[in-house]
C-alpha cells in the first residue's frame, strides 16, 4: 500500500510538479488565455481559473470549457486568464501554491487540494440532469470474461494517473475491498488519460482499462471509438460530479457570487457556455465529496486530520 506523503514530501513535489507544469504549458503553446471586457468597478487583478484534461487534448479542453468561465468573468465584470492542465495533479498543486483562484476539476483531485492545500469546492456539475457518475473497467470485446475480475487475472490492464476519481483511485480502492493488489493480479500500469485508455483497450493495446461513464459516452457519440470493440465489466457505486473548486482564503464575499452564478444556469444556456451534456451546477461544499475523501484514506493516499 503506498505510504501517505508528509507535508515536506507533498511541498517538494509541488516544487517539482509545478516547474514541469510550466514547461509543459509553455512548449504545448498555452499560455493563459485572457479576456478584455473589464467593466467599471472592477478588480484590475484579473480571476486565475483552470480546467483538468477533460479532453483528448488540451486544445479541445480549452474550446469546450472557456466559454463557462468567460460567462463567469463577464457576469462579474472582470477580466480572466485560463490555464489548462496536462494532469490531474496539476490543478491540485496550482491551487495549493496559490497559482489559481477557481477551478473545475475532478473530484479526487479535488479531496487532495483540499487536504493538502485547503481549497474548498462550492458546486458539482450536473450532467444530463445528474450530480452523478460511474467509474468503469472495459475488456476488449474479444476477451472472454465471465466473471470480473476472476476470470481476467494475469491480463493487461491500463490505469489513468494516480490523481484521476474514476480511472484511479475507485477503482484502486474497490479492489482493495475484495482483497485484490491490482499490481499483482494483473498485468499493471498507470499514467494514461480516459481517452488515450479508451482507444488502447478497443485497439487491443491493453486487455483492460479504467474510464468512467460519461468519458465512454461521449467517445462512442462522437466516433472516436466502436462501442462493439470494448465492453463494460465493472461499474461503480455513483459517484459527486466534478466540483467547482476555489483555492484556500479566497474571498468569501466573492466565492459566494460565483456559487450563485453557476447554479442559476439552466439547461437552455448550459447549451451555449457549458460543453454537451453539462445541464448546470447544483452547491455544494467538502462533505458532498466524503465518500471520495473515505476511499483516499483507504488506500493510503491522504494523511487522516
Amino acid at each position: 500500500m503506498t505510504r501517505p506523503l508528509t507535508r515536506r514530501a507533498f511541498q517538494t513535489r509541488i516544487a517539482r510538479l509545478l516547474t514541469g507544469l510550466s514547461v509543459l504549458t509553455l512548449a504545448a503553446g498555452l499560455m493563459p488565455a485572457s479576456s478584455a471586457h473589464a467593466q467599471d468597478g472592477g478588480s484590475d487583478e484579473p480571476l486565475r481559473f483552470a480546467v483538468g484534461p477533460f479532453q483528448p487534448t488540451a486544445s479541445d479542453t480549452r474550446t469546450a470549457y472557456e466559454p463557462f468561465f468567460k460567462h463567469i468573468a463577464d457576469e462579474l465584470g472582470r477580466d480572466y486568464e485560463l490555464t489548462v492542465t496536462n494532469d490531474w495533479a496539476g490543478i491540485a498543486i496550482a491551487l495549493a501554491n496559490e497559482q489559481v483562484d477557481i477551478a473545475w476539476m475532478g473530484p479526487w483531485g479535488y479531496v487532495l487540494a483540499n487536504n493538502e492545500g485547503g481549497a474548498e469546492a462550492i458546486a458539482t456539475v450536473k450532467y444530463d440532469g445528474k450530480p452523478t457518475y460511474h467509474a468503469i473497467i472495459l475488456a476488449n470485446a474479444e476477451k472472454e470474461i465471465g466473471t470480473f475480475p476472476a476470470d481476467a487475472k494475469g491480463m493487461s490492464i491500463s490505469f489513468a494517473d494516480v490523481g484521476s476519481t474514476s480511472g484511479w483511485l475507485i477503482p484502486t480502492y474497490w479492489f482493495q475491498t475484495q482483497g485484490i493488489d491490482p499490481k499483482t493480479f494483473f498485468q499493471y500500469r498507470e499514467g494514461a488519460s480516459h481517452a488515450a485508455n479508451e482507444i488502447a483497450v478497443s485497439d487491443g493495446q491493453t486487455d483492460l482499462a479504467t474510464d468512467y461513464d460519461r468519458n465512454r459516452n461521449v467517445m462512442v457519440e462522437s466516433g472516436a471509438v466502436d462501442p462493439d470493440a470494448a465492453k463494460v465489466v465493472w461499474t461503480s457505486d455513483p459517484l459527486p460530479n466534478d466540483p467547482l473548486v476555489v483555492r484556500k482564503d479566497f474571498d468569501p464575499a466573492l466565492t459566494q457570487k460565483i456559487r450563485e452564478i453557476v447554479t442559476a444556469i439552466t439547461p437552455e444556456e448550459a447549451k451555449t457556455i457549458m460543453p454537451e451534456h453539462y445541464t448546470g451546477w447544483v452547491a455544494a461544499d467538502h462533505s458532498s465529496y466524503r465518500m471520495i475523501e473515505d476511499a483516499g484514506l483507504a488506500v493510503g493516499k491522504l494523511q487522516k486530520r
